[in-house]
């Protein structure tokens, strides 16, 4: 079962990268069996259909983005600060840089759970849940800012990292670290701490 288990991962694994390299249209079993380097067959014995394989990737698609206990413990040592928030939105970028097919996956991920209601409320979850826990990290933290701060925070790192993943050139014109030292003093207090919440929608 924990070799199974394992290969299962492997096969989900290939199918994140497939789908960052030939697009939801290129997604077959051969080709996740090719990318797993496992014999023909092999993903059709392990998930049901095309359906199955997507919603797998876009439940195990954060484990690969997110960063590693010991990273963010070493960067969270630092004070609390505005200063703090640009590390850790730079690091956010070198992450998602570094593992840019993680990234490329999940945009045809969120363009396929336009047309499959499935996907749609299996990537939706995941999503939330990922929102809801950077906003409870960033407070439990003693960040400065709000909820709010989180929120604007991510809108606009999704933004500036689709644009430098996906058309790099439309930023060409603005250097990527002054961009996002700029986000970040424009979207988060100076002070530390947090701050009254202000009526906003609740991510949940």
């Amino acid at each position: 079962m924990r070799r199974n288990q394992a290969r299962r991962a492997a096969l989900v694994d290939a199918t994140i990268e497939v789908l960052a390299r030939e697009g939801a249209r290129g997604l077959t079993f051969r080709a996740v069996d090719a990318a797993a380097g496992v014999p023909v067959g092999t993903a059709s014995n392990y998930f049901a259909n095309r359906d199955d394989l997507l919603t797998q990737a876009g439940q195990r698609i954060h484990l690969r983005l997110g960063p590693g206990a010991d990273e963010i413990d070493e960067i969270m040592r630092a004070p609390r600060d505005r200063a703090l928030v640009t590390r850790l939105m730079h690091d956010i970028v070198r992450r998602l840089s570094d593992g840019r097919v993680n990234y490329l996956a999940l945009l045809e991920l969120r363009l396929e759970a336009t047309r499959r209601p499935e996907l749609q409320a299996t990537l939706t979850e995941t999503l939330k849940a990922n929102l809801a826990e950077n906003i409870g990290f960033h407070l439990d933290a003693g960040l400065p800012g709000d909820r709010d701060t989180v929120l604007l925070l991510y809108l606009a790192m999704t933004g500036l990292v689709v644009e430098h993943l996906t058309l790099p050139e439309v930023l060409a014109p603005f250097p990527l670290d002054a961009l996002i030292e700029t986000l970040v003093d424009r979207v988060t207090p100076a002070t530390t701490g947090r701050v009254v919440a202000k009526a906003a929608p609740d991510p949940e």
